[in-house]
């Protein structure tokens, strides 16, 4: 997914005359993993013909179990050369010098809801430095900030928002800011204390937004302004 986004902002900077967003800037975009948890752990091969189980992590402790050369078992824990395994008697100790080898291994669990926030947030930073046009609905030739939001969670995660800030600060689900990840929206308000501006939150403590005229699509600080507000859109 990291590679993914840098290769999308390497083509919006050619093919649509979008400036490149800063390093900085990619870097908050992939401060999101991409939904992938590694969990480490490891086995004990047995490579003696038999191997004595201890109580104990010591020759002085007690055998109540042996195992066979081609068997694994978890292992519990690792001191001193001698590793807790689990066995059908119980756990014990078997000592990894002359009799087991330890073997580590890996596995994935993919994160659903992570993978889809880490693509609108990718899909999102794809159009860092495009044009800010009141009224605007397409960030290839211009958009407001609502039309960024609803436009970005449309084509990168196919749910659909009303148009304007105020409207879209009614769906989804309200949620506190210590809640917040990557591909929520944060809403901002003017002193009156109408909602008149929205943004995607990319990571990092850092929003992706339709800004001014001046300034366009950019990276900021998520609480340059004061949120009043912020909707999940997307479950988990």
């Amino acid at each position: 997914m990291v590679k993914e986004a840098v290769r999308l902002l390497a083509l919006a900077g050619i093919s649509a005359g979008i400036l490149m967003a800063s390093p900085k800037e990619a870097r908050a975009a992939e401060a999101y993993c991409a939904g992938v948890e590694t969990t480490t752990s490891y086995v004990v091969k047995v490579d003696a013909p038999k191997a004595d189980v201890h109580i104990l992590a010591s020759n002085e402790g007690a055998v109540f179990t042996r195992v066979s050369q081609g068997e694994t078992y978890q292992v519990l824990e690792e001191k001193d050369g001698w590793a807790k395994i689990n066995t059908e008697a119980g756990s014990g100790y078997i000592r990894l010098s002359g009799n087991a080898t330890m073997v580590e291994t890996t596995r994935e669990k993919v994160d659903a809801s992570a993978v889809k926030r880490n693509e609108i947030v990718n899909y999102a930073m794809q159009f860092v430095g495009g044009r800010y046009v009141y009224g605007g609905n397409d960030p290839h030739t211009g958009v407001d900030c609502s039309g960024f939001t609803r436009y970005v969670m449309q084509h990168a995660a196919g749910i659909s928002l009303n148009r304007s800030s105020s409207g879209q600060a009614s769906q989804g689900k309200e949620i506190s800011l210590n809640q917040i990840k990557p591909g929520d929206l944060i809403f901002y308000a003017s002193s009156s204390g109408r909602i008149n501006h929205v943004a995607l939150y990319i990571g990092d403590e850092k929003i992706v937004h339709a800004s001014t005229e001046k300034t366009g699509i950019k990276v900021s600080y998520w609480q340059h302004r004061k949120p009043v507000k912020v909707i999940s859109l997307v479950e988990g």
